[in-house]
């Protein structure tokens, strides 16, 4: 599962990795959670950089309500669950973050983590958005997509997000089968391509945002 996640680039940096133009009022976050705005490229503008909703409103919603449920799609279930089967074959997008935070559970005890990639650049997560209308009024919203962990990442959480690699972005956008759309998925991330590190507990508080999220958890912690 993804619960949080950090952006924190520069204009610079965006328009160097994407090749398109950013707003000047970019946002930082050093915790988007739930329900949150965040930035998306979506495949029907993937020249454009937009800021939507963080968890899947269906397009047939009733109240176009967001309570943070579709925040994640399974990757094993994504072609065939109800919420996120046409989404999958048509509305699919990348998730920019500079990190993504897991937590290592024992007991009834979890221990956070910072995962990023080790050149500091942005990551590009697999996800998929819909759009909810009422009347003329139009909400944006989309989820992430989770696979099983391996390597080492399975001694801190079980699921991990689905990491799309520079050479599969054009294409995870544009109009290709869903055969296609889970090669791209099932495409292996080197792990010495991560940075992974254990950090403070300030983590579990939405209220909490600010650069010391991104710092090691000292040893007097």
């Amino acid at each position: 599962m993804c619960r949080r996640f950090s952006f924190k680039t520069t204009i610079e940096e965006m328009e160097l990795q994407f090749g398109m133009q950013v707003p000047t009022n970019l946002r930082w976050s050093y915790n988007v959670a739930p329900t949150q705005h965040a930035y998306v490229i979506l495949s029907d503008a993937p020249d454009r950089l937009q800021y939507i909703t963080w968890g899947l409103i269906p397009a047939n919603s009733r109240d176009g309500k967001n309570e943070g449920k579709l925040i994640n799609a399974r990757k094993e279930g994504v072609g065939v669950s109800p919420s996120f089967r046409i989404p999958i074959r048509s509305r699919r997008c990348l998730v920019l973050v500079d990190s993504f935070y897991s937590w290592r559970k024992e007991g009834t005890h979890e221990t956070p983590f910072r995962i990023a990639h080790a050149d500091g650049k942005l990551l590009t997560l697999a996800g998929v958005w819909d759009i909810w209308y009422k009347g003329d009024y139009a909400v944006k919203s989309f989820s992430i997509i989770t696979k099983s962990t391996a390597g080492n990442f399975r001694k801190i959480n079980p699921r991990m997000p689905v990491v799309i690699q520079k050479e599969f972005r054009k294409e995870w956008l544009s109009d290709i089968s869903l055969s296609r759309v889970q090669t791209i998925m099932d495409a292996r991330d080197a792990e010495e391509d991560f940075n992974c590190y254990e950090i403070n507990a300030d983590i579990q508080s939405i209220k909490k945002n600010d650069q010391s999220l991104h710092e090691p958890k000292s040893l007097s912690s």
